[in-house]
């Protein structure tokens, strides 16, 4: 019996803030929620940076998540082909047409944090955490009514 696995992708232009700020938060619900099994999570950027942004990791320290070792890296179109939703940040996503992946496309529309006061940064990462817990609830919410 195969087991249906619901694949998301964070997507950003340098994958260096707000799509790195996405996928720790999911990876964090999908442990939290012990979806491990049925939750794939991916991030990646059309343009990636070369590391991420430090204002990004020191907020994102304040919530006991670690991203300094995380190194910021492209995503293609193949990475995206199967996933069920593709999350935008904000910014273009050129170079990674829409039409190459069967989900569902969603852009948050999110300020860039780079270079940006620290209050700055953690209202993005606040309002990430909040969209991140809420795909969550909607995407458990799916998989129950389809059990």
């Amino acid at each position: 019996m195969s087991q249906n696995i619901t694949r998301i992708a964070f997507v950003c232009v340098q994958n260096a803030g707000r799509s790195q700020m996405a996928f720790a938060f999911a990876e964090r619900e999908r442990n939290v929620r012990k979806l491990a099994d049925s939750i794939e999570i991916r991030t990646g950027g059309t343009q990636p940076a070369n590391s991420v942004h430090e204002e990004v990791v020191e907020v994102m320290q304040e919530k006991d998540i670690d991203l300094r070792n995380r190194t910021p890296r492209e995503i293609i179109h193949y990475d995206l082909q199967d996933c069920e939703y593709v999350i935008t940040m904000g910014c273009s996503a050129e170079g990674v047409c829409p039409a190459t992946w069967s989900g569902e496309n969603r852009d948050w529309g999110l300020a860039d944090p780079h270079g940006k006061d620290l209050e700055t940064v953690r209202e993005i990462r606040d309002e990430i955490e909040i969209r991140v817990n809420s795909l969550f609830n909607e995407i458990t919410g799916k998989q129950q009514t389809n059990n």
